[in-house]
């Protein structure tokens, strides 16, 4: 049976052994290693499986096959889309969903401490999970021993290219692993060894991308561009997947280490010029009527995404965007009323009134798209034959997307820009991605061109968790000029403000360790 990620039995293994890592506020995983274990190709698989299922477990929630509202962590939405974002509470049948105006004004600190009333919500969702770091690293503690121990297991039917790509999926969940880390907390521990015990400072997160990329580039060219299977298609590590980690890792480093934006821009590029000419047709962009597709997971524009099976009982739960903005035709007085929208202008922004794009036509309601109240609706990540006819389990075999083929044209985009290449840039936009949803040429040109190519990525990725990391790492949360998200200054974003606390547990047994003192005042 394929359970590529589903293998509780590994998890209870690696995640159940006491040990000497709590400096990191987790147990260090077992490594198998016993005179059974190691030993085979099937070893192999079953071990880079329940790293999978592990990453699945620190963006998600523990049980996915529990019931809705049972110890959700909506870490995409909440951490990636809401925070900071142009988003408002649809207050009219009294929810009192708070942790919306909370997140969108950055108002963390009472989010985590959970100041809010009148609900059950203490018992469904987990806030300081947000800000502990130990899920990540119980990734990372798997992928160093898998990199250690893969170049000596005996069979020989693990060949020289298997082993490739094993150790270039393991290189690159535990990449992504610190990747998710360092747009959560900053500066964070850093190690690649197996079995490490000892205590650790953290490390500054442009070392840690620094360390990633070349990490990365030892490994990710024994990856698979795609897989025969299509079971594994976009879900497991693939070479396209690892590049656009290493394009996004990049952008990111541009933003943090800007003396040195150009070299970081022309990575970017080069990156992107390998993906699209040398992937012998594993990718392709759909046709924006095809969207379903893409959000179901598995298709040839999913580069790597998180999923979940109807067939194992599983179910994101009330982990993902889309319950937020779900939303019944048929009772639109009922509890399927979304709890957000979008506010009308940034809508506006996104979608102009009376322009073309198809994007606003397929994934919203046209006629209440700039209402800004409950009769929002947004049908993107309804995962359906139908979108008019909701199912409430029609997200039961749905794909959370981290990257897809269109990012890659729009990261590719970005650096043509930061490098001053404004022509090659708006061809890309505007002969691809706006081509393919119908859209309007981008006319502008300049500072202004750059404000619609950062809006071009709003549009194209919204609700799919990118909007509050792209804020950050082009620091428009510091412009005041830019009018779609929260602004702070430029002190306060040097001092934190755009991280998440750190748990206090990550001080014991280390004295090495640091918090994220914004957040400690």
């Amino acid at each position: 049976m394929k359970r590529i990620i589903y293998s509780l039995l590994f998890v209870a293994a690696v995640t159940g052994v006491t040990g000497c890592k709590k400096f990191l506020n987790v147990d260090p995983p077992s490594d198998l290693s016993g005179n059974n274990f190691w030993q085979t190709v099937e070893d192999v698989e079953k071990f880079t499986n329940g790293n999978y299922e592990l990453f699945r477990e620190a963006v998600t929630r523990l049980n996915m096959q529990a019931g809705a509202g049972d110890a959700e962590y909506p870490y995409l939405p909440f951490a990636g889309e809401l925070r900071g974002g142009m988003v408002k509470e649809n207050t009219e049948l009294g929810w009192g969903r708070g942790y919306i105006a909370d997140l969108a004004n950055n108002n963390i600190r009472r989010f985590v401490d959970f100041q809010y009333s009148g609900n059950n919500w203490n018992a469904i969702f987990n806030h300081k999970r947000f800000t502990q770091w130990d899920r990540y690293y119980r990734v990372i503690a798997a992928a160093n021993i898998a990199v250690d121990r893969i170049d000596g297991v005996p069979d020989p039917n693990l060949t020289d290219q298997l082993k490739a790509q094993y150790k270039g999926e393991a290189v690159f969940i535990r990449c992504l692993a610190y990747f998710f880390m360092v747009r959560q907390f900053g500066d964070v521990a850093y190690y690649t060894e197996p079995y490490f015990s000892d205590p650790m400072k953290r490390m500054p997160m442009v070392e840690v991308l620094k360390n990633c990329i070349t990490d990365m580039k030892s490994a990710y060219k024994g990856m698979a561009w795609s897989y025969t299977d299509p079971f594994y298609v976009g879900i497991r590590g693939m070479r396209g997947g690892a590049i656009a980690l290493m394009m996004e890792m990049n952008l990111w480093l541009a933003g943090f280490d800007q003396g040195n934006a150009v070299n970081y821009y022309n990575e970017v590029v080069a990156l992107a010029d390998e993906i699209r000419n040398e992937n012998g047709g594993a990718y392709e962009l759909l046709p924006i009527g095809r969207y379903i597709e893409i959000f179901k997971g598995r298709s040839k524009e999913n580069l790597f995404g998180v999923p979940q099976n109807r067939n194992y009982g599983e179910s994101f739960g009330w982990s993902d965007f889309f319950d937020q903005v779900k939303y019944d035709p048929l009772r639109p007085t009922s509890a399927s009323i979304p709890y957000m929208s979008y506010t009308g202008d940034f809508m506006r922004a996104l979608y102009p009134e009376g322009g073309n794009d198809q994007r606003l036509s397929l994934w919203f309601n046209p006629a209440t798209a700039y209402a800004a109240n409950r009769t929002f609706q947004m049908k993107k990540f309804l995962v359906t034959a139908d979108p008019n006819s909701i199912d409430f389990n029609s997200r039961n075999d749905a794909t959370q997307c981290i990257y897809r083929y269109a990012d890659i044209f729009l990261m590719q985009a970005e650096a043509y820009s930061g490098l001053g290449d404004e022509a090659s840039a708006k061809d890309i936009v505007n002969n691809i991605i706006r081509k393919r949803a119908g859209a309007d040429p981008i006319a502008e040109t300049g500072e202004d061109f750059k404000e619609q190519l950062f809006l071009e990525r709003a549009r194209e990725f919204i609700g799919e968790g990118h909007y509050w990391f792209d804020l950050v790492r082009t620091r428009r949360i510091t412009d005041p000029r830019f009018k779609y998200s929260y602004h702070c200054s430029v002190d306060q974003f040097r001092r934190g403000a755009w991280t998440w606390p750190i748990d206090r547990g990550a001080l014991v047994q280390n004295p090495q360790m640091t918090l994220n003192m914004y957040w400690e005042q």
